[in-house]
């Protein structure tokens, strides 16, 4: 690692430097690890949780109201936490490249002070909202929704700091700490919410209200949790964190106005942008029910459930695999914001075009496997069900979009194309807004998708096409190294698809246990097929430097 960078050991030991792709793949594994597991956490809980809830119509019901109190707290969190991590590396990132520390642990500071205020703002606003947004939802009673919400809104109160401290710590390319505070946050919020769904239903027999309201203020607790250990990080690091202070050149003299006016100017486009699938998901709540009923010819119930199904239960699982877009872009903003300090625009657009052939080479098979195993793999969370299944197939092309969206939108704002990426999601936005209607009407909940590919789909062109200008990357290999992605996928999926119907020929996959059986062996074959393949091609050797290509000569792999 570089001087500038805090290592496990000390933060100004010297080190061997780590290159851009290093950083990259390195930080990306440690955010893509507590990601996965955090989002399997997030998806397995469901199992028990509605099983103690009730049958499965009262455990339906409660899961819509579940999400329908955590849809609008995603976007108030984004507005409180005003995409704070991602801004704040991207400056801490930039001073430290010109050895400025002292300016760093400033912008930290003044941080926490931004951020307790709209912490409190945004939770003020969120609960005097609540029953506004609790009427506006699909089918639910508005003195239930509204209690759901409300019960949310106190987490409000701590994230905002805890995101500028994982900002911080990300700004010094380390995205260990970071990622086991994310992991921390979310078993302790899973264990809370089933305990506690347990005692009031199982041992009390409490009301479902109450049941999912306090599961939703788990949120709460894994905040306290995980700002709890990300401060003992930094006080255990404070001696080494100010000998570096004491080293900084302090040329840059910034006064605390400048501060909070660079952090806000920075943090604002992130909060847009990083609320970019959220406006997505609010345009479905705010819309579905009253189209739905218009244009099929579902039950106010079947509805209900339907969209608890698209948005609870099929979101759970796509966000699994979109958690690698999201762990590439928090990666990438700091080094990107480095290279655009040192003006290195050769780098940058090396940058640039080894982050989206990462993002391609796992994204690919990661969403078409997903596709090809929705059916054993939609039964072992939530019970065989043809619909939703079919959902999932068409949510695991979506998520593709999604996780594009999430890398190039931090991506174009860490290298100062803001206004651009504003525009692009905007033109989605409005794109997603006059194909809701057809397309709800044409594939009822799968509409839903379909429009969302629209819209995230124009998005993403308009945000490549803009870094192109910028960055000049190399297209053309970019181009033909996806093309043999794709290739390999296809011969992938062919294979995941042949072992799934020779499974299902000798076990029967509406049992949870058999599903689990089949989705584990057809995905794992799938899984040697794409890594043999990409270590035979020698494109994991290309992508992923010295370590994959050592690994392919003790497999014997020529």
């Amino acid at each position: 690692m570089s001087k500038d960078t805090v290592s496990d050991n000390k933060i100004g030991q010297q080190t061997k430097e780590l290159s851009s792709k290093d950083k990259m793949i390195s930080g990306s594994a440690w955010m893509t690890g507590a990601s996965i597991l955090s989002r399997l956490l997030g998806a397995l809980y469901i199992i028990p949780w509605m099983a103690w809830m009730g049958n499965p119509s009262v455990a339906a019901s409660a899961n819509a109201l579940y999400i329908i109190g955590y849809t609008p707290y995603a976007l108030f969190l984004n507005i409180a936490t005003a995409g704070v991590p991602s801004a704040i590396a991207k400056q801490v990132s930039y001073y430290n490249s010109l050895n400025e520390y002292e300016t760093s642990q400033k912008i930290y500071r003044k941080g926490l002070q931004v951020m307790a205020i709209t912490g409190v703002v945004s939770a003020l606003i969120m609960y005097v909202a609540a029953p506004l947004i609790a009427g506006s939802s699909p089918g639910i009673s508005v003195d239930d929704g509204t209690q759901v919400i409300r019960s949310l809104s106190w987490a409000l109160l701590i994230i905002p700091c805890m995101s500028v401290t994982r900002g911080y710590i990300q700004g010094h390319h380390v995205m260990k700490y970071s990622a086991i505070s994310q992991f921390i946050e979310q078993l302790a919020r899973v264990i809370f919410m089933l305990a506690a769904v347990y005692f009031i239903r199982q041992i009390w027999n409490g009301s479902v209200v109450n049941a999912v309201s306090a599961s939703t203020f788990g949120a709460v607790i894994g905040a306290v949790f995980s700002i709890g250990y990300l401060f003992y990080i930094i006080w255990r690091k404070k001696p080494e964190l100010d000998e570096h202070a004491a080293q900084s050149l302090n040329k840059v003299n910034i006064s605390t106005n400048e501060i909070f006016k660079s952090i806000i100017r920075t943090a604002i486009p992130f909060i847009i942008i990083g609320s970019g699938i959220t406006l997505f998901q609010m345009i479905d709540q705010f819309t579905f029910q009253q189209i739905m009923t218009r244009v099929s010819d579902f039950t106010p119930k079947e509805i209900v459930d339907s969209y608890g199904i698209a948005s609870g239960n099929v979101n759970k699982l796509i966000m699994i695999v979109i958690s690698f877009g999201g762990s590439m872009a928090i990666t990438s903003v700091p080094l990107i914001s480095e290279l655009i300090a040192k003006n290195d625009l050769k780098k940058l657009s090396r940058q640039v075009s080894d982050s989206l052939q990462l993002f391609f080479f796992i994204m690919l098979p990661a969403t078409i496997g997903m596709a090809v195993v929705a059916e054993p793999l939609y039964t072992v969370f939530y019970g065989q069900n043809d619909f939703g299944t079919n959902l999932l197939q068409v949510a695991s092309f979506m998520s593709l979009f999604l996780g594009l969206f999430v890398l190039m939108g931090s991506t174009m704002q860490a290298a100062n194309q803001t206004r651009p990426a504003l525009w692009a999601l905007a033109i989605g936005l409005v794109v997603k807004l006059a194909l809701q209607y057809p397309m709800l009407a044409i594939a009822q909940t799968n509409g839903m998708f379909i429009s969302n590919i629209f819209g995230f789909g124009v998005t993403v062109f308009l945000m490549l096409r803009k870094m192109y200008k910028v960055t000049h990357f190399n297209i053309g290999l970019l181009l033909r190294r996806v093309l043999l992605m794709v290739i390999l996928t296809v011969v992938m999926a062919i294979v995941t698809f042949a072992v799934k119907e020779a499974l299902y020929l000798v076990v029967h996959p509406e049992n949870r246990l058999s599903a689990l059986l089949v989705m584990g062996v057809s995905a794992g074959m799938g899984g040697i097929v794409y890594v043999y393949a990409s270590l035979k091609t020698r494109l994991a050797d290309r992508l992923l430097g010295a370590r994959v290509a050592s690994l392919r000569t003790k497999l014997h792999i020529k």
